[in-house]
This record gives C-alpha cells, sequence and structure tokens, in this order.
C-alpha cells in the first residue's frame, strides 16, 4: 500500500532541494555536502515525527479500520519484527527488514516516483547477480535434424548488481517507538522511500560512474577507456506552438529517429517506449504551449508520437532528456541491512541508524539516452484593442 501523508513536509522539502543543488554542483565542498545531507536526514525525521505522531491522535488502532482507509496492516512477521526494534528501543545491528516491507518500499518507490518506474527500477530481492540475453542474438538457424550451430553463448552476460550500495539514514526518535509496530514500521518505510528516492534519482540521471563510487547516469557517455563524462547535446528543441503543431512534430520526431539506431547503428524499434525528462520548471514551460482543451473541456498535454513526460529536478534547467525504456539497466538488491551509526545528527533524543541495500545502473551503450537543448520563448506582446 503506497504511503500517503497528508501535507507537503515543507522542510523536508527545503533542505532537500539545498542539498541536491550541492550536489550538483561543478566543484563539490565535501564538507558542506556532508553538512546538508545530515540537515536533510534531521528535516525528514522531525516533519514525519509531527505528521506521524498528530495522525496517531486522530485515528483508530484497529486494523480493519486502516485497511480501509489505505493504511498499512502489517503481516504477523511484521509485527513480530516491529515490537522486537520497539522492545529493544531501536534496530539489532545487521538485523533485515521483512521481505513483506521490503517489497512495499519498492512499490512506494516506483509508485510515487514516476521516473524510477519509467527508467525500469528492479528490486531483485536476495539476488545480487542475474543473467542477461540479447534477443537478436539468441538464435541460429541450421538444418533439419542438423547440429545447432551458432555462437549462443554471446547472447547471454551476467549482470554484478553488487558493486555499490545505497545507504539510507532512519532516524529514530524515542518517542515514535511508544506509538506502536504499524507506526514504527510506516515511519521506516517513508524514511526508506525518500532517502532512496533522492539517491536513486541523482545515481541514475546523473551519476559518475564507478570511479565515483555512483551508478552511470543516463546523462552520461562512457567512453571506450571507461571514461564517464557528460552528454553533447545533440541540438536545440523549440517546442514552438503553431497551428498544426508542424514545428513540434518535426523537431520530436527528428529525437525518434535519433534513438532509432544503437550505439552501432542498428536499428531498434522504438515506438512507445521514448520518456522525455525535464527540470520541473522546463516541464512547465513546454506545457504551456502544447496543451489543447478537448471538447469535453479537459486540458491535455498534446505531444506527438506517444512520448511520456516526466519531470525530475536531476534535469538542469535549459536541458531536456530524451530515453528508451528497457534499455538502462537499474535494480536493487540484496536486502536492507540495519546497523547502528557512531555519529549523531541534529535532532535530539533519537538513535541513528544507517539503512544499506546493493543498488546499481547503467545503459545499454551511449545511445540509450540522448540530451538536448531547450530554446523556449514565449510571445507576451499585448494587442491594445482599437481605441485605447
Amino acid at each position: 500500500m503506497t504511503i500517503r501523508l497528508k501535507g507537503k513536509m515543507d522542510n523536508f522539502q527545503a533542505k532537500k532541494e539545498a542539498y541536491m543543488e550541492l550536489v550538483k554542483a561543478d566543484e563539490q565542498d565535501q564538507e558542506k555536502v556532508a553538512t546538508a545531507w545530515d540537515e536533510m536526514q534531521t528535516a525528514l525525521a522531525e516533519d514525519l515525527t509531527e505528521k506521524i505522531t498528530a495522525e496517531v491522535r486522530t485515528q483508530q488502532m484497529d486494523d480493519q479500520i486502516l485497511a480501509t482507509r489505505g493504511q498499512n496492516v502489517l503481516t504477523t512477521e511484521e509485527k513480530k519484527f516491529f515490537n522486537e526494534v520497539i522492545s529493544s528501543e531501536g534496530f539489532e545491528e545487521d538485523s533485515i527488514l521483512p521481505v513483506t516491507t521490503q517489497e512495499r518500499v519498492f512499490e512506494d518507490l516506483v509508485e510515487s516516483h514516476p521516473l524510477l518506474d519509467a527508467i525500469g527500477l528492479q528490486d531483485l530481492g536476495a539476488v545480487t547477480r542475474f543473467i542477461k540475453s540479447d534477443p537478436t542474438k539468441a538464435y541460429a538457424w541450421g538444418k533439419l535434424f542438423g547440429e545447432i550451430k551458432g555462437q549462443i553463448s554471446a547472447a547471454f552476460t551476467e549482470e554484478e548488481i553488487g558493486h555499490l550500495k545505497l545507504t539510507a539514514f532512519a532516524v529514530i526518535p524515542k518517542d515514535m517507538l511508544a506509538l506502536g509496530p504499524v507506526w514504527v514500521e510506516r515511519y521506516v518505510r517513508t524514511i526508506l522511500v525518500e532517502s532512496y528516492s533522492v539517491g536513486m534519482e541523482y545515481g541514475l540521471v546523473s551519476g559518475r560512474g564507478p570511479a565515483q563510487s555512483e551508478p552511470i547516469g543516463l546523462m552520461k557517455d562512457v567512453s571506450a577507456e571507461g571514461a564517464v563524462t557528460d552528454k553533447t547535446s545533440s541540438g536545440t528543441l523549440t517546442f514552438s506552438s503553431s497551428e498544426k503543431g508542424e514545428v513540434v512534430a518535426k523537431e520530436l520526431g527528428e529525437v525518434i529517429v535519433n534513438l532509432s539506431k544503437d550505439e552501432k547503428g542498428k536499428t531498434r524499434k522504438v515506438a512507445n517506449k521514448i520518456v522525455m525528462v525535464a527540470n520541473p520548471i522546463d516541464k512547465i514551460k513546454i506545457e504551456i504551449g502544447n496543451t489543447i482543451q478537448t471538447p469535453n473541456g479537459q486540458w491535455v498535454l498534446n505531444l506527438p508520437y506517444n512520448i511520456n513526460p516526466i519531470e525530475s529536478e536531476e534535469v538542469p534547467e535549459g536541458k531536456v532528456l530524451f530515453f528508451v525504456q528497457g534499455k538502462y539497466l537499474a535494480a536493487i538488491a540484496g536486502g536492507y541491512k540495519t546497523n547502528k551509526f557512531d555519529e549523531t545528527l541534529a535532532i535530539e533524543d533519537a538513535r541513528l541508524y544507517t539503512i544499506k541495500q546493493f543498488a546499481n545502473g547503467k545503459p545499454d551503450d551511449n545511445k540509450t539516452a540522448v540530451v538536448y537543448d531547450l530554446n523556449i520563448e514565449f510571445n507576451n506582446a499585448v494587442t491594445e484593442p482599437e481605441g485605447a
């Protein structure tokens, strides 16, 4: 069941934006980044504690009522685990969250964050490696009753997820433990979703590669020697509105053609598989010139070729990212293992834990995604009425 908390958690959102600005800077001050991360986690814990405590005062702790209200009802294993967390006043060292809780964290991640869903984030559970096949090579022609020939083995490769790990910090106030297992589970799950969503979006869009212990983001290219660099712009898009939409159709048509071949020049099917990712501000600008009203009065974004538009703060203003769904490997694996954290955050009367999980991401090749510059202009001229 997806987490649905009323309110915007304004303090956390402000600290999150400040942290992301520092992370995206060309020259990072690691001390400032670390401080901003601590402040973001503290704000998340404080906002969430206040919100959940307020809800506890107004809702009955009855499983049936909670279920009808869209709230989470714990399994027997979950109740046992989080009751032990309460009795121990925190997580035991190296404890692993129940599998059903892990599954709900993943469901919340992809449902609450459309970009992670569009990229195709996978939850491999305890598995940290898997076999990937290339359908263009996984066959071989031959004579009837003859030997099976062909380089079938070349069609399969082994992918390893466990090279990198993603760490979330769970700040558990002692007052939260008094609210019972349902609310402790909900609190921890929300902490994980918010923390991981920040880390995953950064890594899968802007990640600087293995040399920085990060995934290879969609906005990066990889050289033959393995160097990871920013993608070069493939051109400029204006999204200019016109009566028949010829400009937008032509511009986006060129994007589709650009993505219709892989890095080696091999043609591939991309129909209904193109995702457009823009900064929230730029997405609004695109919508302004390309939103129409239907005969029944609804306003809809009208882009050709069934392109799926999504917003992400990871894409810089003035840029727009397009990628082919199914051509980027993104996965989390290995379970969620908790450990006590020796250092402290600003929040008082609380214990801090790290919750770690394997995660990684990389494109199939440099043509999995392309980046374009944006040059969107608006006609702000106002025509004065005659006789004015």
